[in-house]
C-alpha cells in the first residue's frame, strides 16, 4: 500500500487549505474560545458550501462517495486553520454508524440530511471516565431514553445524537432527536467544541444496534472518528511546526538566529520528526478503513498524532518564549485545541490499552 496522495488528493488538500487560509481570522477564533455554546458558523457554511459534509457519504444518498483519506484531508486543513466546529468528525461518526446498523429506512432519513449539512450531530458515548461504559447510565426503556450524557462534544448546538446507552443488561446504540432534550452548556479549555449536557427525559430514540454488535460497531464510529482527529492534530502539528521555525530563522538572539543554537534545532527537528511519523500513520489508517487491522492502525494513529500536537504546541510556545503565552500571537488557540483533542474520542490511556488488547487478546 503507498503512503503517498494521488493527484485528486493532493488537489483536495491544497484547495482546502486555500480557502481556509483565506476565510479563517485569528481574532474571531480567539473570541470564541471565550464564549460558551457558540459556534463557528462561518467555518460551518464553508464546509457546507465545499461540500465537506458528503465527501465521505455514499452518492446515493446525495455525498460524494469518497472516503476517510479524503476526509482526513480536509481535518488536517481544518486542523492548521484551527477551525472552530466539531461536527465534521461527529458528522462522519454518525453516517458511519448509520451505514454499519444496515438500517435502510434510518439511512434514507438521515445521510442525505447529514451530506447536505441541514443537520448536525454528536456523539454521546462516555460517561465520567469511561468512554464506552459497559453499564450505560443512560437507560432506554420503551424506546425512549433517560439520563444524562455529560460534557458531549458539539451537543450544544447538534441536532441529532447518537447515544450508548442500556437496555435490559445490555448495551445498545441508539438514534435521538436532541429538539426537546435538555442542554446545559458547559465552559471548557476550548469553548469551539461546543461542550454540553444533554439530560434525556423520555427522549424517543430508535436502536442501530444492539448487545456484543453494538460494541462493535461503537469501537468502528470511535476509531472512524479517531483517525478524522488524527488528522486534525497533524494538520495543526505541522501549523506549530512552520510558526517555529519562521520565528527561529528571524528572532536573533546574541547577534544571530535563535534558530543557530543547537538547542532550538533539535527540537524544530523532533518536532518534523512526530510530524511525519503521525501523518504516516494517519495515512496508513485512513488506507485501511473496512479492512482487517483498522482498530490497529486508528489506535497508532491516534497516539501519534496525540503526542505530535502535544508537544509541538508546548516546544512552540517555548520556542518564542515570553511572547508565546499572549494573547495576540494566537498560540492559545493551539495549545487549547491539542488539549482538547487528546480527550475526544478517547484519551491516550484508552487507546494505548486497546491497542494492547488487539496485539496480545483474542483479537491478535
Amino acid at each position: 500500500m503507498s503512503i503517498l496522495y494521488d493527484e485528486g488528493q493532493q488537489a483536495i488538500a491544497t484547495e482546502s487549505r486555500r480557502v481556509l487560509d483565506a476565510r479563517m481570522a485569528k481574532d474571531r477564533l480567539l473570541a470564541l474560545l471565550e464564549q460558551v455554546g457558540l459556534a463557528d458558523q462561518p467555518f460551518w457554511d464553508t464546509a457546507v458550501e465545499q461540500g465537506w459534509t458528503a465527501l465521505a457519504i455514499p452518492e446515493a444518498f446525495g455525498g460524494l462517495g469518497l472516503g476517510l483519506v479524503e476526509l482526513g484531508l480536509v481535518a488536517q486543513a481544518a486542523g492548521a486553520a484551527t477551525s472552530g466546529a466539531p461536527f465534521l468528525t461527529s458528522g462522519y461518526g454518525l453516517s458511519s454508524a448509520l451505514i454499519g446498523s444496515g438500517n435502510s429506512a434510518l439511512q434514507q432519513a438521515w445521510l442525505p440530511r447529514l451530506a447536505s449539512g441541514e443537520v448536525t450531530a454528536a456523539i454521546a458515548f462516555a460517561e465520567g471516565n469511561a468512554i464506552l461504559p459497559a453499564q450505560p447510565a443512560v437507560a432506554l426503556t420503551g424506546g425512549k431514553l433517560n439520563g444524562t450524557k455529560p460534557a458531549v462534544v458539539g451537543a450544544s448546538s447538534a441536532d441529532v445524537a447518537l447515544v450508548w446507552a442500556s437496555a435490559g443488561g445490555q448495551p445498545v446504540l441508539t438514534l435521538a432527536e436532541l429538539a426537546a432534550v435538555e442542554r446545559r452548556a458547559v465552559s471548557s479549555y476550548d469553548n469551539t467544541r461546543l461542550h454540553a449536557d444533554l439530560t434525556f427525559k423520555d427522549t424517543p430514540a430508535q436502536v442501530l444496534a444492539e448487545g456484543a454488535a453494538a460494541r462493535a460497531l461503537a469501537l468502528d464510529v470511535l476509531a472512524r472518528m479517531a483517525v478524522v482527529t488524527a488528522h486534525e492534530q497533524v494538520g495543526g502539528a505541522e501549523a506549530l511546526l512552520h510558526i517555529a521555525r519562521d520565528y527561529a530563522i528571524t528572532r536573533k538572539a546574541f547577534g544571530q538566529p535563535i534558530g543557530a543554537f543547537q538547542s532550538i534545532k533539535h527540537r524544530i527537528a523532533e518536532m518534523y520528526g512526530l510530524v511525519e511519523i503521525a501523518r504516516a500513520n494517519c495515512i496508513h489508517a485512513a488506507a485501511s478503513e473496512d479492512q482487517p487491522g483498522f482498530l490497529i492502525a486508528a489506535a497508532d494513529a491516534r497516539i501519534s498524532a496525540t503526542e505530535a500536537y502535544d508537544t509541538n504546541a508546548r516546544d512552540c510556545m517555548q520556542i518564542h518564549g515570553g511572547i508565546g503565552v499572549t494573547w495576540e500571537l494566537g498560540l492559545h488557540l493551539h495549545m487549547r485545541r491539542a488539549r482538547s483533542l487528546a480527550a475526544e474520542q478517547g484519551n491516550l490511556l484508552f487507546w494505548e490499552d486497546l491497542l494492547v488488547n488487539q496485539l496480545t487478546g483474542e483479537a491478535a
